[in-house]
């Protein structure tokens, strides 16, 4: 059976430069990826006022499917409602006709996969 094993230098006295500069290079190709890996890491992970990159994707999604949802909704008639979410917590701003129209707003948000809890910052106009 054949194997391979990789040249382990303990005493540099008897490697060659070559066989040095080989390792070293080796070495520093793994720093690199290692140091790429920990970037990658750091730089999508959220803190409190910025999100992940995957926590984006998913606000994204949550922002739409709510759109959606009160556009679709038969007892809401309202374009002025805008919706934005951040972490999961979806915030409803603009101007609607009544109370009901908050309330049922509100309803049909919480109603959305994904929604964590609703801020309303809505206006009877």
């Amino acid at each position: 059976m054949n194997t391979f094993h990789l040249p382990v230098f303990t005493n540099t006295a008897t490697a060659t430069t070559a066989q040095l500069g080989a390792r070293a290079a080796h070495v520093f190709s793994i720093a690199l990826l290692m140091a790429f890996l920990f970037a990658v890491l750091v730089g999508c992970s959220s803190t409190s006022t910025r999100s992940s990159t995957g926590e984006y994707i998913d606000d994204s999604v949550i922002t739409t499917k709510v759109k959606a949802a009160i556009l679709e909704d038969k007892e809401l008639k309202v374009t002025e409602i805008n919706v934005e979410t951040f972490k999961g917590v979806v915030q409803l701003s603009g101007f609607v006709t009544s109370q009901s129209d908050i309330n049922r707003a509100v309803s049909v948000a919480r109603g959305v996969g994904g929604v964590k809890s609703v801020k309303n910052d809505m206006r009877i106009k």
